[in-house]
C-alpha cells in the first residue's frame, strides 16, 4: 500500500499542525548530516541554500558550468501567488481550486492546498532578495493573468521571471558555498542512486570534463533535475534536459507516478524544419494581450493583413467566452490542433495559428507594450524574422512540461527512504494539466518552504552516517555497473548517432503520444519501441573515449535511458481510458470534444514500480480523495 502520509485534520490546518508535529534536528547535530542535492533549478537551488542555512552539510551537483544555467532560467511568464493585489476576488482558496481543476481533478488535495499557501511567502521572499518584479506607477507589485483563473495572481519581471528567481536562489546558494556549508560539484551527471538495505545513501556520477566515474554518501538524497519532455526529442526544453537521474532511481525502486500527463504548450514558436534540435517557447503571458486567430476559409493563405476581421476566426474566444485567450494550456493547445488539422492552419506548413496584438497596441500603445513583452518580441523577430509589432504572431502547440514524475508522500519523500523528490521530478502538485505560473510556485515552495521542515523529520530519526560509506560493497557495485554501462556505449561502433535514434523515438512518441493518443497508436508505439531500443545497442555510434569531454557519450547515456522511459510512458497512457487535462484520449471525449473523464475507475495515481529482468512493470494505485471540492465536468466556457 502506497502511504501518502497525508496529515488528518482540516484542509485548511493540515501543514500547519503537521509542522507542529514533525521531529527537529538539534541545531548542533545538523552539522552531522550530509545531504546531496542533485539539480540546481529553482528547488534545488532553493533546497540547498536552505538546508545549508540551517547547518546541514550539502553536496551539490549540476550538469551544466553554472548553477545560473539551469533550465528554470528559461520560464518567462511569471510566478502565481494569492496575494490578491489586483484587489479582484482571489485567495489561497480560490488558487487551490484553480489549480485542482486546472489539472482536471487529478492532484492531491493536501498538496495542492499547501502550494497555494505558501505562495504569499515565496513572493516575499524573493522580493527580499532582490529580485526586481514588475511595479505599478505607485510602487506595487504588478500582475498579469495567466490561462484557467479569471483573476490576476502572476508576478513576472517582463518575459524573464524565472531568469530573475534564479539568480536570487543562486545568490543565495553561492553565499553558503562561500561559508563552506556548499560543496558544488558542476559538470558532474548523477548516473546512479546508491541504497543500503534499500534506504538511499548517495550516488554514483561521472565528471563530465574528466569523465572520471564517482562515489558520493549522504545521510539522504534530494533529486530536483526537473522534467522529461525531451524524451519527444524536440520540446520547449533545452537540450541538457534528461530523464536520467529519476529513471535510474526508479530502477532502483522509486515508483513513478502518472508518467502519461504531459503538457503541450499552445503558444510556441512552429516547427521550421527537419534541422532543428529544439523549439522555442513564447510566453504565455503573450495570451493576456494577444489574440489568437485563424482565416474562418480553409486554406487562406493571404497575408494577415488583408484578411479582414469579419473573415478571421477567434475561435478561442468564441468557443470559450468566459475564459476566451485564458483557457488553460491542454485546451488551447488542442483547440488550435484542431483548427489546422481541418486546414486553417496559417504560415507554409499550416501547422501555427496566429497571436496577434494589433487590437492591444492600439488600445495600450506600442510603448507599453514593449514595457511588457519587449524581450519576448525581439526573441520572436530575431528567431522568425518577423515583427511582431507589425505582424502577428506564429505558434503552435509543443512538448514543455511533464506532471508526472516519481512518486512521493506529503513530505516529498519517494517509496525509497532517505529519497526525496522535489519540483518537476516529482508528480505531487499538478494533476494531469499544469496552469501557466504554477511551476516556478512549485519548485521554490518544495525548497524554500516544504522540505527543510520535513527532510528534519527524516533525518531526525536517522542516525548521522559519521563515516565514509563509499568503500561499502554497494557503492562499489553501483560505479560497477555504470562503468559497464559507458564501455558498452563506446564498443557499439554502429552506424546511426545517438541523435537519429533521439529524433526517431520522439517523432514515434509525438504521433502516437503527444497531443491525441487513441489505443491503436499507443499499441503501436509499445510494438515498435522495443524494435528501436535493440537497434539502439547493435548499431549507435559513440565516437571518442570515456575519460575526457564527449558530448556524444552524454547523449547516448540519455537516450538509452528514454528507450527504456517511454515504454513504461506509453503503457500507462494506454492503462488510463480516460481523457483528462493533457491525457486527451480520442475514444474518451465529451459531445463537445472535450475531455471526458472515469471518476468511477481512474480518479487514482498511478505509480509504477520497475520489476528486473523485463518483466512488466507493477501497477500501484493512490486513491485520490477529496473532501473540499466536488469531481465536476471541467468546463472553461
Amino acid at each position: 500500500m502506497l502511504d501518502s502520509k497525508i496529515p488528518s485534520g482540516p484542509l485548511k490546518e493540515k501543514w500547519a499542525n503537521h509542522k507542529l508535529h514533525l521531529k527537529l534536528v538539534n541545531p548542533a547535530n545538523k552539522r552531522k548530516y550530509q545531504v546531496i542535492v542533485v539539480g540546481t533549478g529553482l528547488a534545488g537551488s532553493s533546497a540547498a541554500a536552505t538546508l545549508a542555512e540551517l547547518g546541514y552539510r550539502v553536496k551539490v551537483f549540476c550538469i551544466q558550468d553554472s548553477p545560473r544555467r539551469a533550465h528554470s532560467i528559461a520560464a518567462q511568464g511569471g510566478i502565481n501567488a494569492a496575494k490578491n493585489y489586483a484587489n479582484d476576488g482571489d485567495s489561497i482558496d480560490r488558487l487551490f481550486y484553480d489549480t485542482i481543476k486546472g489539472g482536471d481533478f487529478r492532484a492531491r488535495e493536501a498538496n495542492v492546498y499547501r502550494l497555494a499557501e505558501v505562495s504569499h511567502a515565496i513572493i516575499d521572499h524573493c522580493v527580499a532578495q532582490g529580485v526586481p518584479f514588475a511595479r505599478e506607477y505607485s510602487g506595487y507589485l504588478d500582475n498579469r493573468s495567466f490561462g484557467g483563473a479569471q483573476v490576476s495572481r502572476t508576478f513576472y519581471a517582463r518575459g524573464q521571471t524565472g531568469q530573475q528567481l534564479l539568480l536570487g536562489a543562486y545568490s543565495a546558494l553561492m553565499k553558503e558555498v562561500s561559508r563552506g556549508n556548499v560543496e558544488i560539484h558542476p559538470r558532474t551527471e548523477m548516473l546512479d542512486l546508491v541504497t543500503i538495505d534499500g534506504v538511499a545513501k548517495g550516488i554514483i556520477t561521472r565528471d563530465l570534463i574528466s569523465g572520471k566515474v564517482e562515489s558520493h554518501a549522504a545521510d539522504a538524497v534530494i533529486l530536483a533535475t526537473g522534467g522529461y519532455s525531451s524524451v519527444f526529442y524536440l520540446s520547449t526544453n533545452a537540450k541538457a534536459c534528461n530523464a536520467t537521474a529519476i529513471w535510474r532511481a526508479h530502477k532502483r525502486g522509486a515508483f513513478l507516478a502518472n508518467p502519461c500527463f504531459t503538457q503541450i504548450h499552445p503558444t510556441c514558436i512552429p516547427v521550421h524544419g527537419d534541422y532543428q534540435s529544439k523549439l522555442t517557447l513564447m510566453s504565455e503571458g503573450l495570451r493576456n494581450d494577444g489574440r489568437v486567430w485563424v482565416p474562418k476559409n480553409a486554406n487562406d493563405k493571404r497575408d494577415p493583413s488583408k484578411v479582414q476581421i469579419a473573415e478571421r476566426d477567434y475561435f478561442l474566444e468564441r468557443k470559450y467566452p468566459t475564459f476566451g485567450n485564458l483557457v488553460p494550456r491542454d485546451i488551447a493547445s488542442r483547440n488550435a490542433k484542431e483548427m489546422c488539422d481541418s486546414g486553417h492552419g496559417v504560415g507554409e506548413t499550416g501547422m501555427a495559428v496566429y497571436l496577434d496584438f494589433a487590437d492591444a497596441i492600439k488600445r495600450l500603445g506600442k510603448e507599453k507594450i514593449s514595457e511588457r513583452y519587449g524581450n519576448l518580441f525581439e526573441m520572436y523577430e530575431k528567431i522568425s524574422g518577423d515583427n511582431p509589432y507589425e505582424k502577428p504572431m506564429m505558434i503552435y502547440p509543443a512538448p514543455h512540461y511533464t506532471m508526472g514524475g516519481l512518486w512521493v508522500d506529503y513530505n516529498l519523500m519517494s517509496t525509497i527512504p532517505g529519497l526525496f523528490v522535489l519540483g518537476e521530478a516529482n508528480f505531487s502538485d499538478h494533476g494531469a494539466n499544469r496552469l501557466g505560473a504554477s511551476a516556478l510556485m512549485q519548485g521554490l515552495a518544495d525548497g524554500y518552504f516544504i522540505i527543510p521542515y520535513t527532510i528534519g523529520d527524516y533525518l531526525a530519526q536517522t542516525t548521522p552516517a559519521g563515516m565514509d560509506l563509499t568503500s561499502f560493497p554497494a557503492f562499489r557495485e553501483a560505479e560497477g555497473q555504470v562503468v559497464q554501462k559507458v564501455s558498452r556505449l563506446l564498443a557499439a561502433k554502429g552506424k546511426r548517432t545517438a541523435d537519429d535514434f533521439h529524433k526517431q523515438l520522439g517523432k514515434l512518441l509525438w504521433d502516437k503520444c503527444g497531443m491525441a493518443r487513441n489505443e491503436a497508436g499507443l499499441r503501436q508505439a509499445l510494438n515498435q519501441i522495443p524494435a528501436i531500443r535493440q537497434e539502439f545497442w547493435e548499431n549507435v555510434n559513440v565516437p571518442g573515449s570515456g575519460e575526457d569531454l564527449n558530448q556524444s557519450l552524454e547523449k547516448a547515456g540519455r537516450v538509452a535511458d528514454y528507450l527504456e522511459f517511454a515504454e513504461l510512458f506509453v503503457m500507462d497512457a494506454l492503462h488510463r481510458n480516460e481523457s483528462c487535462g493533457g491525457h486527451f484520449r480520442e475514444e474518451f471525449q465529451t459531445p463537445e470534444g472535450e475531455a471526458k473523464r472515469d471518476d468511477s475507475k481512474f480518479c487514482y495515481v498511478a505509480a509504477w514500480q520497475h520489476q528486473e529482468s523485463g518483466a512488466e512493470p507493477v501497477l500501484h494505485k493512490e486513491p485520490l480523495k477529496f473532501e473540499s471540492v466536488n469531481l465536476t465536468q471541467r468546463s472553461y466556457k
